[in-house]
């Protein structure tokens, strides 16, 4: 099944109306993106880093970038690095949280969009695969593919992203989340796009991270 262009607006209007909402309640917190706490969203950014190699300065699109927390967590932990960021999300309410606190950051941009504004030397995503509210998988899933292809074509290096994994036998099921099995987006990546991918899904959480990188890299 592939969306017409009304479904695929809708599935961007439930998740900026769900965004918005959260980061209305909760603020510039984790809660405000959905995450339980600060220690397993940074776990997560972890991984995504895991694609960046040693070519300085780089940029980045980070996509369903919420209030920014990854370019926070990058300019701690990357200190010595010149990193040219452009965050874009569906919610203007996320955006405008984002621009308030990086104030800071002269090589930092944001936008309200669905799609990157630019080719970058890696492109990334935290997360925003996970709550596909009330829409079948098979609608999600096409969602996910055309999100990929932006992905992969605003990208030089590569992308990153992740997934929840699919609960064990005899666990129950929230039918808001979405989950795949790593092979299936693994063997998409690299089919679709002819790259290289690395797994990532021994950090300790019920979800896997994929680095996706261009064939010449």
């Amino acid at each position: 099944m592939t969306p017409n262009q009304p479904e695929l607006a809708a599935v961007k209007a439930d998740i900026e109306a769900y965004y918005s909402r959260k980061v209305l309640r909760y603020g510039a917190t984790p809660l405000g993106v959905d995450w339980s706490c600060v220690p397993t969203q940074e776990l997560r950014f972890v991984q995504l880093l895991k694609l960046f190699g040693r070519r300085q300065p780089f940029s980045v699109n980070d996509v369903g970038c919420g209030y920014g927390a990854l370019l926070k967590f990058m300019s701690a932990r990357l200190r010595a690095m010149k990193i040219d960021y452009w965050g874009v999300d569906l919610s203007r309410a996320m955006i405008d949280e984002a621009k308030r606190l990086s104030g800071s950051y002269q090589l930092a941009q944001f936008s309200v969009a669905s799609s990157s504004p630019r080719v970058a030397d890696y492109c990334v995503a935290s997360g925003i695969f996970n709550v596909k509210l009330q829409h079948t998988d098979a609608v999600w899933t096409e969602f996910v593919k055309a999100t990929l292809a932006d992905m992969h074509a605003n990208s030089r290096v590569g992308f990153a992203v992740n997934f929840l994994s699919p609960p064990a036998h005899g666990m129950g099921t929230t039918p808001e989340l979405y989950t795949a099995a790593a092979p299936f987006w693994q063997h998409y990546c690299e089919h679709t796009f002819k790259a290289s991918t690395t797994l990532i899904d021994s950090y300790g959480m019920r979800e896997y991270t994929l680095l996706v990188r261009h064939a010449q890299f």
